[in-house]
């Protein structure tokens, strides 16, 4: 077989779509096998009889079933990210409606989506990497809080003092998510978003202070 014959479109699509179409699938049997078995139960059988695709294809897009499963964890990243940037940015008001709607908006999305709480609750040990990805996601918060808070505040505001707020706060409001997921912490998702909010405008605005 040529490389023409194998990157030739078939039925219109082209190999590279083709491709993406059965990344998506792939991925969707990843999240609705961890959902229903955890970790332990995510097999490269299961995923192919789920996708309807053969383990050709599944090696085509993964190295090994932890390599889909952390692609599956970065993918309900993303997910949770873009819907918090999105609210964030598009909700109007201030400093506190914009922060409010964006941790309300990936609360309500975790507490809507059973398949997303199982994930995020997994025990991180369970995947190799996993532990590491999810410490990437908080500095990528805090990365997002650095990048949009002197517009959202207000003035100019010494950068490694916001950088520290931004760690600080990412930090905390972490420690209460998870104490939401696992239950020791039982407030609805607008409490907890109000609840956040004002404890992280308290530190940027006092911890990060204008610079002088």
């Amino acid at each position: 077989m040529t490389r023409a014959e194998v990157v030739r479109p078939y039925g219109g699509v082209s190999a590279e779509d083709r491709r993406a179409e059965r990344r998506t699938r792939l991925l969707a049997a990843g999240r609705k096998a961890w959902a229903e078995s955890g970790p332990a139960g995510v097999k490269v059988r299961g995923i192919c009889a789920l996708s309807g695709l053969t383990d050709r294809y599944f090696y085509e897009q993964f190295a090994n079933r932890d390599a889909l499963l952390l692609a599956v964890a970065d993918d309900v990243r993303d997910q949770l990210l873009a819907v918090m940037v999105e609210a964030g940015l598009t909700t109007p008001g201030g400093a506190t409606e914009k922060l409010q709607a964006a941790l309300q908006a990936f609360l309500d999305t975790a507490a809507e989506d059973p398949q997303i709480m199982r994930i995020v609750t997994s025990d991180t040990n369970a995947v190799a990497g996993l532990t590491e990805r999810r410490h990437d996601v908080l500095t990528m918060i805090a990365d997002l809080v650095v990048q949009h808070a002197p517009d959202i505040l207000g003035g100019e505001h010494d950068p490694d003092q916001l950088r520290r707020a931004a760690m600080f706060i990412t930090g905390g409001v972490n420690q209460l998510i998870e104490g939401w997921l696992d239950g020791t912490v039982t407030m609805t998702t607008t409490e907890l978003a109000a609840e956040c909010t004002r404890m992280c405008l308290s530190v940027l605005q006092g911890g990060s202070g204008p610079r002088r």
